[in-house]
């Protein structure tokens, strides 16, 4: 059921804050510093319910799934922003993890009034994306009541999706609507009712949480390395190198060379380096161990 805004913690006011308009801006910044700090406690209380949903995201894209955020106003900013990030950094293809806002792209520089309460709106979304049971939607509304996003769970669940609620305050429809419901309860904001604040934080975390170890457990780091990073500009061609050299203990010279042979896959010259192999056999060991790098380095006889 629907509660009114009044009653959410998200929108109460904190009268620690009610005379910050009075305050010097140094006093300002200690305050705002200080109710941020909460934040990662909360995230923490949630972490079994984050975990629950992680491995059943994970799961699911590992058979070929989608991961699909739906968002409304500073959620969906992060949903995008969170999809948006998993191409360079885990060199996924764009439709792997999906980023929806409502409102559409206007909605990410601009508010488009009235998005959030466009049910209809939500669900069509999901079906215009066929939507089916590998997939994995991960709603996001720091009220938990976004009916947008609401109804965008709802219909992903019909279709037999894997479908997670996160919100900021607790007994919300989406949680109710979402299989895998994260409450993380941050209360009042210092700006009362500005959930881009403290709620906005934890929503952040809480994704970073998501699409990171979701692509861990696919393979797609060895230890805690970027291995997937996509090689589009100067700096990230250097990154690549300098972590061949130090996976292969190699001479940051020889480690370029031979990213460079591999086509600048990380992977790849790995595998040349440490099993002596040319690139096209590289790739090759590599996809039968389902391009799992630290699978394909295990040589036969050695421990799983």
């Amino acid at each position: 059921m629907t509660q009114s805004l009044a009653a959410l913690a998200t929108e109460k006011s904190d009268p620690r804050y009610s005379e910050i308009d009075t305050l010097p801006t140094e006093e300002i910044v200690r305050l705002m510093n200080t109710a941020d700090t909460a934040v990662p406690a909360a995230v923490a209380t949630a972490g079994p319910a984050i975990s629950t949903a992680i491995d059943g995201i994970a799961g699911r894209v590992a058979a070929g799934g989608r991961l699909l955020y739906v968002g409304a106003g500073t959620s969906g900013r992060l949903a995008v922003l969170d999809a948006s990030e998993c191409p360079p950094t885990f060199g996924t293809a764009p439709e792997l993890v999906q980023g929806i806002i409502a409102g559409g792209e206007t909605a990410l520089v601009r508010s488009v009034e009235g998005a959030e309460d466009d049910a209809e709106a939500g669900a069509a979304e999901i079906r215009g994306r066929d939507v089916g049971p590998l997939d994995s939607v991960v709603g996001i509304s720091a009220s938990g009541q976004a009916p947008y996003v609401v109804a965008a769970v709802a219909e992903a669940r019909r279709r037999g999706a894997l479908t997670v609620g996160l919100a900021c305050n607790t007994g919300t429809p989406l949680a109710a609507e979402a299989e895998h419901a994260i409450e993380v309860v941050v209360g009042p904001e210092v700006v009362t009712g500005s959930t881009r604040l403290k709620a906005g934080t934890a929503q952040k975390l809480v994704l970073n949480m998501i699409s990171t170890i979701t692509m861990i457990r696919c393979g797609r780091t060895y230890g805690n390395r970027m291995i997937e990073v996509s090689t589009s500009n100067s700096k990230l061609v250097d990154r690549a190198a300098r972590m061949v050299a130090e996976i292969t203990g190699s001479d940051a010279l020889v480690a370029g060379g031979v990213l460079r042979e591999a086509g600048n896959d990380v992977k790849t010259a790995v595998v040349m380096i440490e099993r002596g192999l040319g690139a096209d056999d590289a790739r090759s060991l590599l996809a039968a161990h389902g391009n799992r790098l630290g699978s394909a380095l295990r040589r036969e006889g050695q421990d799983a």
